[in-house]
């Protein structure tokens, strides 16, 4: 089955931007509707941006950036990487949260989440990740 591989950042809105709760049904319902798609993927906030990689089939990843963008939870939505990959990075959640690590921290390395190349965008995430214990 082919495969692709999305990332973007927003810019949070409202309770999105600092609110568990809202951060908590985001989490809640993207996990339900990502396994009913076959999608993978991590999320992070930071800096009042959001930052996402969503990982599928190309029609179930566009079809998900659709409803993204009518999201009114963020908004200034930005494609940092939009491609066709061999494999899944993020295989093993639906949908997870990542937080900044120091690891990750390096992979920034002082800029802001939109500022980030893909390769840059996909180390980062990758490297969130990697702190994550494995689902059981």
């Amino acid at each position: 089955m082919p495969l692709h591989r999305a990332i973007y950042v927003s810019d949070a809105v409202g309770g999105a931007a600092t609110s568990l709760l809202v951060l908590a049904e985001i989490l809640g319902a993207s996990d339900r509707n990502n396994r009913r798609d076959g999608l993978t993927g991590v999320l992070m906030r930071h800096g009042g941006r959001f930052m996402q990689a969503i990982e599928g089939r190309r029609a179930d990843v566009d079809r998900l950036m659709d409803r993204l963008r009518a999201d009114p939870r963020h908004e200034n939505l930005r494609l940092l990487s939009d491609q066709d990959v061999s494999e899944r990075l993020f295989r093993e959640w639906p949908m997870t949260l990542v937080e900044m690590t120091p690891d990750a921290t390096r992979v920034l390395s002082g800029a802001t989440l939109d500022q980030l190349s893909p390769d840059r965008a996909e180390a980062l995430l990758s490297a969130a990740a990697g702190a994550l214990p494995l689902p059981a």
